[in-house]
């Protein structure tokens, strides 16, 4: 009797969907934190950018770092989101269809999977916006060039809807990964889920507090900074040159 092989091509792509948003997932939280040196100081702010630019590596700036790193970010970003559209519904009718069972079941986590497809959508296209910037414009990064971005070219309101989209879509990727992976079982799965779940929710609501601080404090430097000589800042105890 001839048995039929197991097609293991769909645990492959689910491993590497999970994988790759785990990735992404801990690049956004460190992304975030480090954005967040605006609220200590804009030298801070500035050292960080220097940082990686390679400055503490080869003593000069090399803004063609951020290019590349926004290039893997982005390579990384598509490859996750080709996985995870085979699970987003074909056409309007399924998600009503979808949405409407979730409304009946009223499962929490079948809610939050909605919620993923809303945020992953709306991140498609503005995350792609930003990483087409970072690509092209890796010199404009720093206390006043981003405060200028936010402010002068109109992008405070489409880094606000990515952090909110971003962070949550993040976080309940890393519950959801978290839980179909099994990392919950233990001698009682429904405690281990709660505190998992209350933990998303913690790091949400922090991540997100974070962000909108340092996105106030960039659309306040935006609005008082005259930035009639440049959008460079001009550090008192760094003094180096770019190589572009």
């Amino acid at each position: 009797m001839e048995v039929e092989k197991i097609d293991k091509t769909p645990a492959r792509m689910d491993f590497l969907q999970s994988l790759s948003g785990v990735v992404l997932a801990f690049f956004i939280m460190g992304h975030i934190l480090f954005e967040a040196s605006i609220l200590i100081s804009n030298e801070m702010m500035y050292r960080v950018t220097v940082m990686f630019e390679g400055y503490y590596f080869f003593g000069e700036t090399y803004p063609g770092i951020i290019s590349f790193l926004a290039s893997a970010i982005s390579v990384i970003f598509i490859f996750h989101a080709a996985l995870a559209l085979r699970k987003f519904p074909a056409s309007y009718q399924q998600y009503k269809t979808i949405k409407e069972h979730t409304k009946r079941m009223k499962h929490e986590d079948s809610s939050l999977w909605m919620i993923q497809v809303v945020t992953g959508f709306m991140m498609f296209f503005i995350a792609s916006v930003h990483l087409y910037i970072m690509i092209t414009q890796p010199s404009n990064i720093g206390p006043y060039a981003s405060s200028y971005r936010v402010v002068e070219e109109l992008m405070g309101p489409l880094y606000f809807m990515l952090l909110l989209s971003v962070v949550s879509h993040a976080f309940i990727g890393l519950y959801r990964v978290v839980l179909k992976w099994g990392f919950m079982e233990g001698k009682n799965t429904e405690l281990s889920r709660r505190r998992f779940k209350f933990l998303m929710q913690l790091m949400i609501a922090v991540y997100i507090i974070i962000g909108l601080a340092s996105l106030a404090k960039y659309t306040y430097i935006g609005l008082t900074h005259d930035f009639s000589d440049g959008v460079q800042y001009k550090s008192e105890t760094i003094m180096i040159g770019q190589h572009k």
